[in-house]
């Protein structure tokens, strides 16, 4: 059976916990980005021996900066570059950045946008 773990962290915890399972030899299996309704949370997700362990960040809106994990787990570069671009959230220092260049779309940031429900005419 697969054990699964999310442990909440406050941003200043990120990159001593990572640098933890990095050296205790998990693998990086994604970090994702979720809008909720008053809140943007990140999760990182590792894995090892069939353990999967997540991190997760709760951030109020896209002013805070979060730090860069790249430097730990290079592959991090592409989740960081997509979660810039299509959230709008600071990831400071990623090892290869793109500069908000990484995707291409019609409207920046445009998965941190008000969804309008079906039906619904907007006042615009």
């Amino acid at each position: 059976m697969t054990q699964q773990t999310i442990t909440e962290i406050s941003i200043g915890d990120l990159l001593n916990k990572v640098r933890a399972f990095k050296y205790e030899g998990w693998r990086l299996v994604q970090i994702c980005c979720t809008k909720l309704p008053d809140v943007l949370e990140l999760q990182y997700s590792f894995d090892k021996d069939y353990v999967f362990n997540s991190l997760k960040i709760v951030l109020k809106d896209t002013s805070t900066a979060v730090p860069s994990v790249s430097g730990i787990y290079l592959s991090a570069f592409l989740y960081e570059n997509e979660i810039h671009d299509l959230f709008g959230i600071n990831v400071q220092g990623i090892a290869v950045d793109y500069k908000g260049e990484f995707y291409r779309t019609q409207v920046k940031h445009g998965f941190n946008q008000e969804v309008q429900p079906a039906g619904e005419k907007s006042n615009e």
